[in-house]
């Protein structure tokens, strides 16, 4: 067969998957032909991917995607390999928005786009290294740090040296948004959002401004309950397996409800989800569900999250942030070309990423891609706190 024939029966294949679309998906469902990006491309004729599916690939691929593998969730300096990584709950979250977006009729490759990239520019440490983090950019004048915005920054503006990837905004939309700490018995999207609205949402949140972010897109809306699904349970089997606390300890108001496995509560949370949402123009939970999964997340918050067991080490990983921020702060006004800011960061940037970019945000973007193991083994050694085993 010709090479042109080849080009044509692919192309056709993309125009048949996008007719699919059109005939199969929830009216209300995001369309692959919608995808908008910052900078248009040319269309390869041999392309056969829908522009979701693009990202997707694009995500996986990315050098922020592959040091997933050594990024904390919720417990960190501790030896244990039955305990969750950001790697898999971001699959975890993956999963579980696919499945509810199957039955809901939804954009299953703008889910996976979202789901896979939400979480990718958490710094190590988990949220005491992003608490810590926003509180060294806020004294260096940077604003607050947060790690959606930053999964969007590393995206959009770090990866491929300083190119950034030109993910569709849908995506990265769905990824400034999906805020699973935030509880909401439903959420409806706001669609009519261009890229200049995308900016100005960033740049509020970076500021302090108390903005609440809406995803507009319902497949944005399914990631953002599909975080909270994914983590909860996970965190409280985990916690259990840590010794930090017993199945019995959890309230009975809560697990008489959704159960008191991670198994259970994962179904019972989905099947509320899909049962009150299917066929409406937004995401919601029953109003029992709702009540019971607030309950459920502060004894989290009080019990596992907040537990003075896992925060021992919380001031000499401050001082160790401190101390990398003014090192490689340093190092780039003294342009030390050996500093490892230079070696495994700045060099072959792109100009136009350094010129847009002050030194702290330089330093900012380093230390937040960096792994849990990377992060200490430049810490100084006399300071580098003990990895427990448990």
């Amino acid at each position: 067969m010709e090479k042109f024939e080849i080009n044509q029966s692919l192309s056709r294949l993309r125009a048949l998957q996008e007719q699919r679309e059109a005939k199969e998906l929830n009216a209300m469902a995001a369309k692959s032909v919608q995808g908008v990006r910052r900078c248009e491309e040319e269309r390869l004729a041999s392309d056969y991917r829908q522009s979701f599916a693009v990202d997707v690939d694009r995500i996986l691929n990315s050098l922020a995607y592959t040091r997933y593998f050594d990024k904390t969730q919720v417990f960190y300096l501790i030896e244990n390999d039955h305990i969750t990584h950001r790697m898999l709950h971001v699959q975890l979250v993956s999963k579980v928005a696919r499945t509810m977006g199957r039955f809901l009729g939804l954009n299953e490759d703008l889910i996976e786009a979202i789901a896979i990239g939400h979480d990718i520019g958490h710094p190590p440490f988990g949220h005491d290294g992003e608490r810590i983090m926003s509180e060294i950019c806020q004294a260096f004048g940077i604003g607050e740090f947060h790690h959606n915005l930053q999964s969007v920054q590393f995206l959009d503006k770090v990866e491929r040296k300083g190119k950034g990837w030109n993910l569709c905004l849908q995506t990265l939309d769905g990824i400034l948004c999906h805020d699973g700490e935030i509880h909401n018995r439903e959420l409806a999207p706001l669609p009519d959002k261009d890229f200049s609205v995308h900016e100005s949402e960033i740049r509020m949140k970076k500021s302090g401004d108390p903005i609440g972010l809406v995803p507009m897109t319902l497949e944005g809306c399914v990631v953002r309950f599909a975080d909270t699904v994914s983590y909860i349970g996970r965190d409280i089997e985990d916690a259990i397996r840590l010794n930090l606390i017993r199945r019995e300890d959890l309230p009975r108001e809560a697990a008489s409800i959704l159960g008191n496995t991670n198994g259970t509560i994962v179904y019972t949370l989905v099947t509320d989800i899909i049962a009150n949402s299917y066929g409406r123009f937004r995401i919601a939970f029953s109003p029992e569900v709702s009540d019971a999964l607030l309950v459920l997340k502060q004894f989290n918050y009080d019990r596992i999250y907040m537990n003075p067991r896992i925060k021992t080490d919380q001031n000499v990983l401050r001082t160790l942030f401190e101390i990398m921020f003014d090192r490689f702060l340093s190092d780039i006004r003294k342009r030390d070309g050996s500093s490892p800011v230079y070696r495994n960061f700045i060099a072959g940037m792109c100009d136009s990423y350094l010129e847009n970019h002050r030194p702290e945000e330089l330093v900012r973007d380093f230390v937040a891609g960096m792994t849990d193991q990377f992060f200490l083994r430049h810490c100084p050694e006399d300071l580098r706190p003990a990895v427990r085993s448990v």
